[in-house]
């Protein structure tokens, strides 16, 4: 019988004096086992999936899984040092992006997924949007070169707005953008102001970058993410987003209150029913389904063929892994339509699943989105990956819009001077 071990680490000390402490010549797993961490709560959708997943695994292989629990930070902030140990692991879920899986592939440390891919056919099962991700050059650029990790779930940023609000004013979900603002002044003739936001953190920011994709194609999309051209921060993408935020604070669609606001309190302002509309992500969904005091449902941003979103975080394989071959084995697993409906069904974004495998009709809409946005190539990816310090410079101009310290105008020279000082760290 295959047993299931699980090693609950719950403190950095921890994991850094376990992966310190061993010396010598690596040890290696034992043939038929599998050492596997990621970072998903027990409950989350996940968490659930995968472990689902490792019963599959286990069954049709006759390996065992060893898997060890680690905090996201645990990773985040050690995975240098133990992925160049004999401490590594045969998989893990590491977050995606330049500074992060892309960096870890520039150095070495994670194995090329390309046979495996090709064996599988995971490049023809996941959406071109969701390989950029997966993908990294020799300067650990993501968008191309060799496969470096596989995404098994998605995320992305839609509308999330009060049933019972627009019902109690007759009003119906915008399909355009000019409808959009309709709704919005329709709901400050009334005195309650539109939109729940927060410029101390996200999701102003994605809001921005949302207004500056209504203007944008995938070629401008290239530009600002992977740097195939100059970006002009005076040109007519970057001045609608930062023309248009100042506009609806201006309107009071956008409360100037929000320069102070976290994250946190714009999402319990949408919770407790105070503002009827939330622009954020999709993993807001399962504790709007937890907490929200109301009826709510969701809609994609009007008259946008984009919106900010990705793969999820990764599966990678260290290059030191003693089983690499399992570890792919158990990745496809992972992709398969039975585990990516457990996923679907319990409030996560699958990347391979038909919202018709999803019988409740919210995680139903929550797919038919996000799938709709595939259709499309609509993932754009988050305003602040292109540099390390973009987010809090992006965050420091929109409250100076929000605060009318900057203009407009100088919003964007000072966030453009940012972005262009922010690139040498990753470009090259």
């Amino acid at each position: 019988m295959n047993i299931r071990r699980i090693i609950a680490v719950t403190g950095a000390a921890a994991l850094g004096t376990a992966m310190l402490a061993s010396c010598g010549p690596a040890e290696q797993e034992s043939d038929n086992t599998l050492t596997l961490w990621h970072y998903e709560g027990s409950n989350s959708a996940m968490g659930i999936a995968w472990d689902r997943a490792i019963e599959v695994f286990e069954e049709e292989t006759g390996a065992a899984v060893e898997f060890e629990e680690r905090s996201f930070e645990q990773i985040r902030q050690t995975a240098s040092q133990v992925l160049n140990s004999d401490e590594a692991p045969d998989l893990l879920e590491y977050n995606k992006g330049n500074a992060t899986a892309g960096l870890l592939a520039s150095q070495g440390l994670l194995a090329p997924l390309d046979d495996a891919v090709s064996e599988y056919g995971w490049d023809d099962l996941l959406a071109p949007s969701l390989q950029t991700t997966a993908r990294y050059d020799d300067d650990g650029v993501m968008g191309s070169g060799s496969w470096y990790g596989v995404p098994t779930y998605g995320e992305y940023v839609q509308f999330y707005y009060n049933e019972e609000m627009f019902d109690q004013y007759g009003l119906e979900v915008p399909t355009t953008f000019d409808e959009l603002e309709q709704v919005m002044q329709a709901f400050v003739d009334e005195g309650v102001t539109p939109l729940a936001e927060a410029a101390g953190e996200y999701p102003l920011g994605q809001l921005w970058y949302q207004l500056a994709l209504a203007q944008a194609d995938r070629q401008w999309v290239d530009d600002y993410q992977v740097y195939d051209n100059p970006v002009d921060f005076s040109g007519p993408e970057v001045t609608n987003a930062t023309e248009t935020v100042a506009d609806w604070v201006d309107e009071g669609y956008i409360s100037s209150d929000a320069t102070g606001l976290a994250a946190e309190d714009a999402g319990t302002g949408f919770i407790s029913g105070t503002y009827p509309m939330f622009f954020s992500g999709s993993w807001w969904f399962g504790r709007f389904l937890d907490e929200a005091q109301h009826d709510w449902s969701t809609f994609l941003f009007p008259g946008a063929e984009m919106s900010p979103g990705s793969s999820g975080n990764l599966w990678v394989i260290p290059t030191t892994a003693g089983d690499p071959e399992l570890a792919e084995q158990f990745i496809d697993i992972t992709l398969r339509p039975e585990i990516q409906a457990i996923m679907g069904e319990n409030g996560g974004v699958p990347v391979a699943a038909d919202a018709s495998d999803v019988d409740d009709e919210a995680n139903a809409r929550l797919i038919e989105n996000f799938n709709t946005l595939l259709d499309r190539d609509g993932l754009a990816f988050y305003p602040d990956w292109p540099t390390p310090t973009f987010y809090d410079e992006l965050n420091a101009g929109l409250q100076g819009l929000l605060n009318g310290t900057l203009s407009t105008d100088e919003m964007n020279a000072q966030i453009g001077a940012d972005y262009e000082a922010g690139l040498p760290a990753v470009a090259n």
